[in-house]
């Protein structure tokens, strides 16, 4: 028998580990993203436990979809938020609290890297004085230092064997490759590998594989897109192929605690069009690869988490194993479509822009889609 959905199921659970120098205002920075509200301070305790909270992700599509199902349940994706210990010059050699950061970053899917761009003289910055590219260029390699040390002693037992079997002379042959590549100061993102290279890798957790976004952590006087410190750290995420997000860390955090319509106000006059909040966890989820599909009905309105690329079944995997086991088919409609034909599924059946597709269709970001299914 033919059957429709239950919105039942799991959906894919990333983190982005926040990472930055100590004092860039890296906890600032995630309790404006998360509205935790974790203890603002350094790590001078001695304290490495990372503070963690989930994150909804912003999608105006989603909120629109709540709007016009009113469900009694409303679910949107989500991603987590781990804020990391300051990351120190010399860490990789054990230094500050090294060894124990560098293990937490390692289980991260993503950085998110904060540069200090505000100055303030109670809080005074490690290396005496902003500069924001050449922060970036000291945890970049400390990042490389640590990759390095897993690939040397990986190598040193692979080459201590007598004899190496095929897939560990394979192994061998690749991390070569990489080594090469962080001995240029490059991290390992650079090199392009294929996805068989990737699951080879996939153990060792190197760090310099992670997709990093840099947030630019700046005071609520810095508001010039034209000052030269920002426009050079742009210049060197454009070399590098990455993305750089303004956040105004102390002010944001301190609006985060006024009325919605207050902040509005307080942002305009500032000229600052959206949130740095809503900014950071967009880019994020973009930079993990990561799309939403929707599930609606008035029980419950659902923001679903897939991967670029992933078909019709994986979607339905998501939603439940049972679903992807006895797919049939999926029934679809693009968010843009719907909303172009009066928000009607009727409307949109009339027009043919809601179809049933197989096993392979490929889900695209904003994808309404119901899954029918036989077990």
């Amino acid at each position: 028998m033919e059957k429709t959905l239950p919105n039942e199921g799991g959906s894919i659970m990333l983190k982005c580990g926040i990472i930055g120098l100590p004092l860039s205002g890296k906890s600032t920075v995630f309790n404006v993203v998360t509205r935790a509200g974790a203890e603002v301070k350094p790590y001078a305790s001695g304290k490495t436990d990372p503070n963690r909270a989930m994150v909804n992700v912003p999608d105006n599509r989603f909120d629109d979809l709540v709007t016009i199902f009113e469900p009694r349940k409303e679910t949107p994706a989500t991603v987590e938020f781990v804020d990391l210990a300051g990351l120190s010059r010399n860490a990789s050699k054990g230094e500050g609290l090294g060894n124990s950061f560098l293990s937490f970053v390692s289980e991260s899917d993503a950085l998110v890297h904060v540069i200090r761009f505000f100055e303030n003289p109670d809080v005074p910055h490690p290396e005496s004085t902003i500069d924001p590219v050449r922060d970036w260029n000291i945890v970049e390699m400390e990042l490389i230092f640590r990759d390095l040390a897993v690939i040397e002693n990986r190598l040193s037992r692979l080459q201590a064997k007598k004899k190496n079997i095929p897939a560990e002379q394979a192994e061998q042959v690749l991390l070569e490759k990489c080594q090469a590549c962080l001995l240029e100061e490059k991290p390992l993102r650079d090199l392009g590998l294929t996805a068989e290279e990737m699951r080879t890798l996939s153990g060792f957790a190197f760090v310099t594989l992670k997709p990093e976004l840099i947030a630019a952590n700046l005071d609520e006087g810095q508001t010039d897109d034209a000052m030269p410190q920002l426009k050079d750290l742009r210049v060197l995420a454009a070399e590098k192929g990455l993305s750089v997000v303004k956040v105004f860390g102390k002010m944001e955090m301190e609006l985060a605690e006024l009325p919605p319509e207050e902040q509005s106000e307080f942002m305009k006059d500032l000229g600052i069009e959206e949130p740095g909040r809503n900014r950071l966890i967009s880019e994020a989820y973009s930079m993990l690869g990561l799309i939403s599909f929707f599930t609606t009905g008035k029980d419950e309105v659902k923001a679903w988490t897939l991967r670029k690329g992933e078909n019709a079944v994986d979607a339905a995997g998501v939603i439940h194993s049972d679903l992807a086991r006895g797919f049939i088919r999926a029934q679809v409609v693009s968010y843009d479509d719907f909303k172009s034909h009066e928000s009607s599924f009727t409307k949109c059946r009339e027009k043919g822009v809601l179809k049933l597709e197989g096993k392979e269709y490929r889900v695209s970001d904003g994808d309404m889609i119901e899954i029918r299914f036989n077990i």
